[in-house]
């Protein structure tokens, strides 16, 4: 497994401009499992030559207590500091062992990984850490305090909307996914060999997630590795959503997982989605709907409606997730043949409708992606008011429209086609002039249209001039 470090620039010099004030800074690191919090926090410690205290909370299980996870902090501690083992019995005496423990002089780095496994079983958890902030870590210099976890609810509930913690955080970092080009580093210097096309479908089942791009190996194709990854009983994406799903949501939570698998069948309003599961839209059905987009894993897409130039009114959900999309929609219906090894085949492009998912898997990875787009649609600089995709539902007085992404500006809409077939001819013109024709767009707004596509397309639809930016994927594998 490779452990290489790429890409989170931005970042890294957010958290390194806090090495400049004379007390200490709090930091709230938040994302979606896999996505490499305690990975950057690592990386940002060792880059700045500080020493890092790292503690992680243990995976609750059913006979877990409080004092499980006091035991594994002070084991965390003897081990770092190579002293001997003393189990804290209080979370106050854990942080003044800590406090005890860090170096006076240096740079420190402390990292409090998995937090709401670790506070879980104790209330008074966020009261004991505020007190040590404000008593024991606040007033220390070169040192930088960051609580991480994947659980982001929990962060919020207890940490960022607490009263106790007004003021307190520096700064709240939500860690996305990697950028496309950013993947490739991944392929290692098989990257300069590997062609667009193989790139993007890895891609679009893994979405940018390092730690599913740790599992390529480049040696083999883009058939080979996403069998091997996710067609197999022992393949680490086969597993993973599961483990996720147990780990984050809590695997009592069936309506989460209900949603998500209603969602991978395409994006939905509120109250669709509602209907379609048969429960009530009601508090605990948009409070689990914002854990779910908290937690990374569904956007919701609300922007504003080309044809009336206001925000919509009812926000349209997504399952952002490539990876989640892709096994509810593909693994998890073969689960039960590739438990017994009876799903073999000899390519992936031989599957049932396998062109037909992949299309989508690619036009939900260029969505998330769609900055790095902006450069080649003429947009760079421009103040961008909405990018989602956008449908209107047929009715008596008009006919329904779907497009892919629809990216309005103050004077403008731009209506960008996403495509992965093997030929795209000019039926892609005729289908966009039919979208275009479909949309009510106020008067003084201009429209106008792009091509994002995977694939060979015609010279016919390459010299007409039809469309205003056409922009071939690989593209997106290269820095903007």
């Amino acid at each position: 497994m490779k452990t290489s470090f790429y890409g989170r620039e931005d970042i890294l010099e957010q958290l390194s401009e806090f090495w400049k004030r004379k007390h200490a800074s709090l930091i709230a690191c938040r994302g979606r499992r896999r996505i490499g919090k305690s990975t950057l926090i690592a990386h940002f410690a060792a880059f700045n030559d500080a020493r890092l205290f790292a503690f992680e909370g243990l995976s609750p299980h059913p006979k877990m207590h409080n004092e499980d996870q006091l035991a594994a902090f002070g084991r965390q501690l003897s081990e770092q500091t190579m002293t001997d083992l003393k189990i804290p019995q209080s979370w106050f005496d854990a942080f003044r062992m800590l406090s005890d423990a860090i170096p006076s002089e240096g740079k420190i780095v402390v990292l409090l990984d998995e937090i709401s496994w670790m506070g879980k079983f104790d209330p008074n958890f966020p009261g004991e850490l505020k007190y040590a902030w404000d008593k024991r870590f606040h007033d220390r210099t070169d040192l930088i305090f960051v609580i991480c976890g994947s659980v982001s609810r929990w962060i919020e509930d207890n940490i960022l909307s607490n009263t106790g913690f007004v003021g307190r955080i520096s700064l709240d970092i939500v860690v996305p996914e990697l950028p496309l080009h950013d993947c490739m580093h991944f392929w290692g210097t098989a990257s300069e060999r590997i062609s667009p096309h193989e790139a993007l479908d890895v891609l679009s089942v893994t979405g940018g997630v390092p730690r599913y791009l740790e599992e390529i190996d480049p040696a083999l194709s883009a058939d080979e590795n996403i069998k091997r990854m996710c067609f197999r009983p022992n393949g680490f994406l086969y597993r993973d959503f599961n483990d996720i799903f147990t780990t984050v949501f809590n695997a009592a939570s069936p309506l989460k997982r209900a949603m998500l698998s209603a969602l991978a069948n395409g994006s939905s309003s509120g109250s669709d989605l509602a209907a379609a599961l048969g429960v009530a839209r009601n508090g605990q059905f948009s409070k689990t709907m914002k854990e779910l987009e908290m937690a990374g894993f569904v956007s919701g897409d609300s922007g504003f409606n080309p044809e009336s130039g206001c925000r919509s009114r009812e926000i349209r959900y997504r399952l952002k997730d490539n990876y989640s999309r892709f096994y509810l929609k593909y693994v998890e219906p073969h689960k039960a043949e590739i438990e017994n090894g009876r799903y073999e085949f000899a390519s992936l492009e031989n599957l049932p409708e396998w062109n037909t998912i992949m299309g989508l898997q690619f036009e939900n990875l260029v969505v998330n992606n769609y900055r790095t787009l902006l450069p080649a649609l003429h947009l760079n600089g421009v103040q961008i008011f909405s990018a989602a995709p956008f449908r209107r539902i047929r009715s008596d007085s008009a006919k329904g429209v779907q497009i892919d992404m629809l990216i309005q500006t103050s004077k403008s809409v731009m209506l960008v086609e996403i495509k992965r077939q093997a030929e795209i001819g000019e039926e892609v013109e005729r289908e966009m002039a039919e979208k275009v024709n479909r949309l009510r767009i106020p008067k003084g707004m201009s429209v106008r249209t792009a091509l994002v596509y995977a694939g060979r397309l015609s010279k016919a639809v390459m010299g007409s001039g039809y469309f205003d930016a056409i922009v071939p994927a690989e593209k997106l594998l290269h820095s903007p």
